[in-house]
């Protein structure tokens, strides 16, 4: 689990956010975005984390999704904090959607791989 690509980029993207969302509230006094920002972000790698815990392929397949639902919830909150103004550095949100592209990619195998 230690060695999982998903896991350490969704840690990775947690902690980029948290750092994001400090530098935006510090500089802009901005806290709507942000916070909801750093709910989903945050959970993104707590969901892939519970996953591996899971109490069988299905529950996988569960948790993976939720985490794939507050992965695109983060981009929504990415995009508008760039299209206000409040952010202008896109690496963030390219990062998110790597993640969600895993994600994808990670349910449809485990799917493909449950069915047989």
């Amino acid at each position: 689990m230690a060695d999982s690509p998903l896991l350490s980029k969704s840690k990775a993207f947690a902690l980029e956010i948290i750092r994001t969302c400090n530098e935006i509230k510090r500089n802009h006094k901005e806290s709507i975005l942000t916070s909801q920002l750093v709910r989903s972000g945050t959970s993104i790698g707590a969901n892939i984390r519970e996953a591996f815990y899971a109490h069988g392929k299905a529950d996988f397949i569960a948790k993976l999704q939720i985490a794939l639902k507050e992965c695109s919830e983060s981009e929504y909150w990415q995009e508008l904090l760039i299209e206000s103004g409040y952010h202008h550095d896109n690496a963030i949100l390219d990062h998110c959607v790597e993640i969600k592209r895993i994600l994808i990619a990670s349910i449809n195998t485990a799917k493909r791989n449950d069915s047989k």
